[in-house]
């Protein structure tokens, strides 16, 4: 048998699960009333599961969302199964689902065994992936500037409010398209009062979109003073200004601390070093390619690296994380993130070889 759990707002299907589970558990009771003498209560209720396509790469499946189930107790005689707020009756307890709701999300399966009026009751919770459909994207992969239908460059030094040491131009020298990757090079030269060039290239009135998942796969700058950073930022900056419009750090890293990987939201009473967000620690950030994510809901916010989540912020009606962001991608040189700047710095470059956007 194939079952199908499809997407609905997350307040309906909370206050339903809890109906369905309350009245799925609690409306017979074991050796009740309406229990016959000779039925035998089951024992031993085993629930196992298979996500098709898990493996070590991807161990909540292969975004098909199919999950094999087989169900057994000893003296059953028939199963209930509750998902979501679908309710499957099956006798040999071997049945497959696919689930449908985007992303990798957690489900709770609950399990009766029955043999007459007698039954017993376990539960399982799996996490399921499931593959999104792609509203908007960059390959990077047409030689020359970047896309000018997509991206447009911010320019110029002052710290940027960080103490940053860069002057950000909209040079080749410091961002260009090549071999099918974006390149934004941290270069140490002197320019217009400035010791360092770089670039900050923005989708500001060009993209902008509200939940979703954001893949980009990227290598990262190494040296000692080198801050890449895949951000957003809500895109009624302009009328409301930050910390009010709120900001999205996909992925930073400062060469000061090689391989740790930051996930970062700020928000009114949560920004600088006061924002709210988590880190890991992963290998070969700056000579390897990896895939930064961000899986966006009115209910959650959750940071992964190469499909691994490492962050989970609750997102709510009151926060400023429920409207448009726009993209920002940039490498800056020191400041108060990115610290001391080693002497023997001379270059560094950060690579994205895409960014992709799913709904």
């Amino acid at each position: 048998m194939k079952y199908y759990l499809q997407p609905k707002g997350f307040g309906f299907l909370y206050r339903l699960s809890s109906v369905l589970v309350a009245f799925f558990f609690l409306s017979c009771s074991s050796g009740g009333s309406g229990s016959n003498d000779n039925d035998t209560k089951p024992t031993n209720l085993v629930i196992n599961t298979e996500i098709v396509g898990s493996n070590s790469s991807n161990p909540n499946g292969n975004g098909s969302g199919l999950v094999n189930f087989t169900v057994s107790a000893n003296n059953a005689t028939s199963y209930r199964i509750l998902i979501g707020t679908d309710v499957i009756n099956t006798t040999t307890g071997v049945f497959d689902y696919t689930f449908t709701q985007s992303g990798t999300n957690n489900y709770t399966i609950y399990v009766s065994a029955y043999n007459g009026a007698e039954f017993i009751s376990s539960s399982v919770t799996i996490t399921v992936f499931v593959t999104t459909t792609m509203a908007w994207s960059d390959e990077f992969n047409t030689d020359g500037p970047p896309d000018s239908s997509k991206w447009s460059y911010e320019t110029g030094a002052g710290g940027w409010g960080n103490n940053e040491l860069q002057h950000y131009t909209n040079r080749p020298e410091n961002v260009i398209v090549q071999g099918g990757v974006l390149k934004i090079n941290l270069i140490k030269e002197p320019y217009n009062g400035s010791n360092y060039t770089s670039a900050r290239i923005v989708t500001k009135n060009k993209y902008e979109f509200k939940y979703g998942r954001v893949d980009i796969r990227a290598k990262l700058p190494a040296g000692g003073g080198t801050w890449p950073a895949l951000w957003m930022l809500g895109s009624d900056i302009n009328t409301n200004p930050w910390p009010a419009c709120g900001e999205i750090d996909i992925m930073e890293h400062v060469g000061n601390n090689l391989n740790r990987i930051y996930g970062t939201l700020h928000h009114p009473g949560h920004s600088g070093g006061n924002a709210d967000g988590g880190n890991v620690l992963i290998s070969n950030a700056t000579t390897q390619f990896h895939i930064y994510s961000c899986e966006w809901s009115a209910s959650t916010i959750k940071f992964y690296v190469d499909n691994v989540l490492f962050y989970t912020f609750n997102n709510n009606s009151g926060l400023p994380f429920n409207k448009p962001f726009f993209f920002i991608f940039n490498c800056a040189m020191g400041g108060n993130f990115g610290g001391a700047v080693d002497p023997n710095f001379t270059s560094a470059t950060l690579e994205v070889d895409y960014v992709h956007v799913y709904h």
